[in-house]
């Protein structure tokens, strides 16, 4: 699907179609006649969005920003070719991420150091650099207006020192990106969500994680929206998840700090452990094979953070 899901108060989630359905959302906040994005997975992704904006009734003129959750490329890939396409926006990025986004050579080069040079390639194509003169830094405390409607800058390390979530005051909600974990809706159990950390490579900090968490829920939110995926509600039981299950991926990464070669590979058959258990403690229907496809990359790619972490920790 790369249709629109409404969850009133003008908010849409449009599937990005990065790596298959239901995997990473843009969301689309509509005020007014007026339009502003949040994430934009691949250039491939640009398609989609501009197909929603057609079925609300809104050209790619309406847009005012392209709010960016954080600069990895799931997130931020197509942000250059989204800024070709809508004249009148302005991007908005954490102050470490801008200049990456004006010459995005060094954060290519980073992801083709994670996947490898053809995955990375396959994944994002080209990517567009952006006007300097076009980008509003996302400090911490901003306020933006679009249309009357104001969205204020949380600044929320811990899974990247560049990210920032995005509170929108009328729906009282906030957009995630990365900090508030994962949250799969084929996973979701008579409509239960399950909501699982993400502590990729190679910014995991697990105390500012932790205090990103708990400056969030001290708005007391109404919902959250999470690049993946999508709007999650009952954020207290989530929260709460979320703090358990970083601790239990830092006790993981604990337990191997001495592994040597092998640590990397001893933290993911650990973490497939963990996953396991929660699959029992939350009672996912859907059979084992399906929710280990669902998590692969996302294991995978905790681990190695998990494993960075351990270094860049032990060196300081």
């Amino acid at each position: 699907m790369h249709g629109l899901i409404g969850f009133g108060s003008g908010i849409y989630a449009v599937d990005s179609g990065y790596t298959g359905p239901d995997v990473a959302a843009i969301h689309l906040i509509e005020e007014g006649g007026r339009a502003a994005l949040v994430d934009t997975g691949n250039n491939e992704s640009l398609r989609y969005v501009l197909a929603a904006l057609a079925e609300t009734g809104l050209t790619p003129a309406s847009v005012d920003y392209v709010l960016l959750t954080h600069i990895h490329l799931d997130h931020a890939g197509g942000a250059g070719a989204f800024m070709q396409a809508f004249p009148n926006a302005k991007l908005v990025v954490h102050p470490r991420g801008a200049r990456h986004m004006i010459e995005p050579s060094k954060l290519f080069a980073g992801v083709s150091a994670v996947y490898g040079p053809e995955r990375a390639r396959a994944l994002y194509g080209e990517l567009v650099p952006v006007p300097a003169g076009r980008i509003v830094e996302a400090t911490d405390g901003l306020e933006l207006d679009l249309a009357g409607r104001t969205i204020r800058v949380f600044d929320t390390p811990g899974h990247a020192r560049h990210h920032v979530c995005y509170f929108d005051t009328c729906s009282r909600a906030f957009f995630t990106g990365d900090t508030f974990g994962l949250s799969y809706r084929t996973l979701d159990v008579a409509g239960r969500p399950s909501i699982f950390p993400t502590t990729t490579p190679v910014q995991f900090e697990p105390d500012a994680m932790h205090a990103s968490v708990a400056r969030m829920e001290a708005e007391q939110p109404t919902a959250m929206y999470l690049t993946h995926y999508a709007q999650v509600q009952d954020v207290p039981r989530l929260a709460a998840d979320l703090h358990r299950l970083i601790d239990a991926h830092v006790a993981i990464a604990e337990r191997h700090v001495a592994a040597g070669a092998n640590r990397k590979a001893a933290i993911e058959a650990d973490i497939w452990t963990l996953v396991g258990e929660e699959a029992q403690r939350q009672g996912w229907t859907v059979p084992e094979a399906e929710w280990r496809r669902i998590l692969a990359l996302d294991v995978e790619l905790n681990a190695q953070g998990l494993d960075v972490w351990l270094e860049t920790r032990d060196r300081a």
